[in-house]
């Protein structure tokens, strides 16, 4: 692919980034975005499916009997940071930078995979498919995101064959984030017996927890990642329902915040700490779960030819939800997400892009 070709791919990228930055898109309220990427891909003449704000598109020639490639970013954002200086919504080019928000996490990823999955659309001779997705909902793990993609059987469907992958694009400055943890988070219950406190009457369900927390807090998990480290438990907040300074309480009420890693299952961490502790556990949700892709794999290896380092993120994206392999990759620094006057680089604009297409060639 010659300098010009790559140009002309990156002002693609860029022109669809601007476009988005433009449109405010918080989570559940994507609907304009997809309205934009779904004309965005028209304007190219590639038919796109919808699900909810969810978009997605095949190569021209699909073919079934293939593996593959998951291209997925998301086009949802957090609220603007309250220390803006600048216009959130303006995508102001300026100095080599694009400004706005969403414009790294993951604005610019999706654009370049956008370029990168355009570029491709009308190859027959490679060794896999391409599906691209822009998905929804990613900054809360909604269930009406990359999840709700993937209970669709047309979806589902199309990544039936062994061997299919996915690229999740979010900022690492293109190295090749191959783990990635997983969160569980627990409302846990110390239970007692209420009494009246002058008289040391009942079970102060207090103390009960503080044992409990007390363990959690010395716990070491023995299985150990050599990309994710150990798991991680934290009690991050604690509650009674007592008002009343007198009164034994009944009950202490506290939440874990669990991160994972790809060694344990939520359900291994849940009978770990059931085991040791006496608590009324209940899981908010095991949908989130830790990830890990060998770095044998052929997208790993491929990544390595370009320079790319690989590494384990203890930052959660729509790897969690998405039922293949799967390598985290894109533009930009992660540190500017959710910063105040967000940007990208135009210079990681056009090493996505670069980076994108010669990943895929490789892979092809």
């Amino acid at each position: 692919m010659n300098t010009q070709d790559y140009h002309s791919r990156t002002s693609s990228a860029v022109s669809l980034l601007t476009k988005l930055i433009a449109i405010p898109s918080l989570s559940r309220q994507e609907n304009i975005t997809a309205d934009c990427i779904e004309a965005f891909f028209a304007e190219h003449g590639i038919p796109t499916q919808r699900r909810g704000n969810n978009i997605f598109a095949v190569n021209k020639f699909f073919d079934g009997k293939k593996p593959s490639i998951l291209l997925n970013s998301h086009h949802d954002t957090v609220p603007p940071n309250e220390l803006y200086t600048r216009d959130p919504f303006n995508p102001l080019i300026d100095n080599g930078k694009i400004y706005g928000l969403g414009s790294t996490d993951a604005g610019a990823s999706l654009a370049c995979l956008v370029s990168a999955f355009i570029h491709f659309y009308e190859n027959s001779s490679s060794l896999y498919n391409l599906v691209i997705a822009a998905s929804a909902e990613e900054e809360i793990s909604g269930k009406n995101g990359i999840e709700m993609l993937f209970t669709d059987p047309l979806f589902r469907g199309l990544f039936s064959m062994p061997g299919s992958f996915a690229l999740v694009g979010e900022p690492t400055q293109l190295q090749l984030a191959i783990a990635e943890k997983g969160l569980l988070v627990l409302d846990c219950a110390a239970l007692g017996s209420a009494g009246h406190a002058a008289r040391n009457e009942g079970e102060n369900a207090i103390y009960k927890a503080m044992e409990a927390i007390t363990w959690i807090k010395n716990y070491q998990f023995p299985k150990i990642s050599l990309l994710l480290g150990a798991v991680q438990m934290s009690v991050t907040s604690i509650s009674t329902e007592n008002r009343s300074h007198n009164v034994t309480p009944a009950s202490c009420h506290f939440v874990i915040d669990v991160r994972l890693n790809e060694l344990y299952s939520h359900e291994e961490v849940i009978e770990i700490i059931a085991k040791n502790t006496v608590l009324k556990i209940s899981a908010r949700s095991t949908r989130l779960k830790a990830s890990a892709i060998s770095p044998d794999h052929p997208v790993v290896l491929a990544g390595l030819k370009l320079g790319a380092s690989t590494f384990g993120s203890p930052t959660m994206s729509d790897q969690s939800l998405i039922p293949l392999s799967s390598v985290k990759c894109g533009p930009g620094y992660s540190g500017q997400s959710h910063q105040a006057d967000e940007f990208i680089l135009l210079e990681d604009m056009n090493n996505g892009v670069s980076f994108y297409i010669s990943l895929l060639e490789d892979l092809l």
